[in-house]
C-alpha cells in the first residue's frame, strides 16, 4: 500500500496531546495521526451505509418515506409549510 503526504493544522492543545501520546507508547506522531484518520474514515463510512441502508429499507417496506419527511421538514417556518406525512401503506 501507498502512502501520500497530508499537511493537516491542529489545535495547539491537540498537538501537545499528540505528542504526549507519541512519547507515552513508543510511536510516531505520524503513525498515530494515520491510524487516527483511517479509523474515523471507517467510522463515517460505516455510518453513512447504515444510514442510507435504513433509508432503503423504510422507503421499501414501509413507514414514510425519507422523500417525504425532508420535504416537510424543509418546509418548515415558510409560508407553505407541509402538513406532517403519513406512513405508506405496504
Amino acid at each position: 500500500m501507498g502512502t501520500a503526504a497530508l499537511t493537516v493544522q491542529l489545535s495547539k492543545v491537540d498537538r501537545e496531546r499528540l505528542e504526549a501520546l507519541a512519547d507515552a507508547t513508543g510511536r510516531s506522531e505520524s503513525l498515530l495521526a494515520a491510524e487516527a484518520v483511517s479509523e474515523y474514515l471507517a467510522l463515517q463510512e460505516w455510518q453513512i451505509s447504515a444510514i442510507r441502508g435504513a433509508i432503503v429499507s423504510i422507503d421499501r417496506e414501509g413507514g414514510i418515506a425519507h422523500a417525504a419527511v425532508r420535504g416537510w421538514i424543509e418546509s418548515w417556518n415558510t409560508d407553505e409549510e407541509l402538513d406532517p406525512p403519513k406512513p405508506s401503506r405496504t
